[in-house]
């Protein structure tokens, strides 16, 4: 576990769908050895296959595995093709097709298990995309008479699910979390995933408000770099997010999970930018923690007040 995890409010996972050409065993052993305090687990055919035999010893194992390591986790469920392998993120809570929207359902059902059986903090999950010819009525009702025995098995196991807006999904923005919330009565086990860059990409408020604002409800956090208006997961400094005023707004708020590096589409370098984007969040970290001490003031500054004395 990272030295710095006792005495620090953030603690640093990395997602596994940005470590797709490594073993899942392979992965959980790097991030340990490069500090990590935990990792964002998604559940793909490379990785603890939610579909395949014996998902419970399986899960076991993980488990074992992550207790050795000494690493947290959550558990996310944004595989591309793990149901359908022609349809990206298919088929979701929204489809038009009951048989379908059960599938995605299902998935979560399983993810639930998996995440109250790795002891992980929160199980996250997303609308999709709003499909063609569907009205909006139409979608937010099949979107909540999808997840609702999703969170009664999420207040069952004690595992808070955590929904994330995504660009370009019915479900897109910290607006939309709030009327999903509303739609469903604001169920307890109901929370929010906020992906940092997201923010940064949509949202209308800057990163650092985003956080504040959604500090009641925070569950999960993603955090990557990204340009206003492109939806792109980039490396740390590729982008233009200011890190330090978010970090201190997330350590303002008391959140204790994982904050999870998110870039899916750099496995191919995996273990690289895993290796790189650690130091630049404690380098962003230790300019929360540790701010300037302002200027001592030169001899004979009118400004300055004379050692002992008060100023009105």
């Amino acid at each position: 576990m990272s030295p710095q995890t006792e005495h620090s409010p953030w603690r640093w996972g990395y997602g596994t769908n940005g470590l797709a050409d490594l073993r899942l065993d392979d992965a959980l052993a790097l991030l340990a050895d490069l500090g990590y305090d935990g990792v964002g687990l998604t559940l793909d055919h490379m990785h603890l296959d939610p579909l395949a035999p014996d998902l419970a010893a399986r899960t076991r194992r993980v488990a074992h595995r992550l207790q050795e390591l000494g690493l947290g986790v959550t558990v996310e469920t944004g595989a591309r093709y793990v149901l359908d392998p022609r349809r990206k993120h298919g088929p979701s809570l929204l489809d038009s097709d009951p048989e379908d929207r059960a599938r995605r359902t299902d998935l979560l059902l399983r993810a639930v298990r998996v995440a109250a059986d790795l002891g992980a903090h929160a199980v996250h999950c997303f609308s999709g995309v709003l499909p063609q010819g569907t009205d909006e009525d139409t979608a937010w009702k099949r979107l909540t008479d999808a997840l609702a025995p999703v969170l009664d098995a999420a207040a069952t196991a004690g595992v808070p699910l955590a929904v994330e807006p995504e660009p370009g999904h019915l479900l897109a923005t910290l607006a939309d979390f709030h009327h999903l919330r509303r739609l469903l009565g604001d169920p307890e086990p109901l929370g929010l995933t906020l992906d940092i860059g997201h923010c940064q990409c949509l949202e209308p408020l800057p990163p650092a408000d985003c956080v504040r604002e959604a500090a009641p409800w925070l569950r999960h956090v993603q955090i990557e770099d990204m340009r206003r208006g492109v939806h792109e997961h980039l490396p740390f400094g590729d982008g233009e997010i200011d890190f330090p005023p978010v970090l201190a707004a997330l350590a303002a708020t008391g959140y204790q999970g994982l904050t999870v590096v998110e870039l899916p589409r750099h496995s191919h370098a995996g273990p690289y930018h895993a290796a790189h984007s650690l130091p630049f969040l404690r380098r962003a970290a230790a300019r929360v923690a540790a701010p300037a001490a302002p200027a001592a003031p030169s001899h004979g500054d009118p400004s300055a007040t004379p050692e002992g004395s008060t100023t009105s």
